[in-house]
């Protein structure tokens, strides 16, 4: 069995693995491909994850909010385009979602102005950023939902199975 790290400031990633209870090298074999002198690299943060990586420490540590913080603060793409996700109550999310839309609701109209001619005027602008930010927190706070869902689907195997057959059920009912 390896040492117990008795470093201060562990990345995220060493977090997880520790709250699991799991050496490296117990992480490792549980992971299959990733060596246990990777995830020490990871840890360090002598070399940063790859996707592949974060997706299987994320599975083996039954931590879906490690996909998050990778895209928002690791990949470069993520960076521009995400921020981070945290965990937050189901109660929290849907009244935040309701507040969201009835804000989105409201600016419907002032929308549909702006972008019935295919372009943004400059006297449009201001309107539009004020639109866009409500749309960012939309998107933001259904991340959140996507995140509370995946946590609750490692935190019950059974109900995933439901869960995965209902979603298919709607899928191939919309088509």
């Amino acid at each position: 069995m390896g040492k117990r790290s008795v470093k201060e400031n562990k990345n995220l990633f060493q977090q997880a693995r520790e709250a699991c209870g799991l050496s490296r090298e117990a992480a490792s074999d549980l992971m299959g491909y990733v060596s246990e002198s990777r995830i020490e690299k990871i840890e360090s943060e002598k070399i940063l994850p790859t996707p592949e990586d974060v997706l299987a420490m994320a599975q083996a540590y039954k931590k879906p909010s490690l996909n998050y913080h990778y895209c928002a603060t690791i990949c470069p793409i993520g960076q521009r385009t995400m921020h981070n996700v945290e965990s937050k109550a189901l109660s929290q999310i849907v009244l935040e979602i309701l507040a969201s839309l009835g804000g989105i609701s409201k600016e419907r109209d002032r929308l549909i102005e702006i972008s019935v001619d295919g372009q943004i005027a400059d006297d449009e602008l201001r309107d539009f950023a004020r639109i866009k930010n409500q749309l960012d927190d939309i998107a933001q706070t259904v991340a959140s939902l996507q995140l509370w869902i995946d946590e609750t689907i490692v935190a019950n195997a059974e109900g995933a199975d439901s869960l995965k057959r209902y979603s298919e059920e709607v899928d191939s009912a919309n088509p």
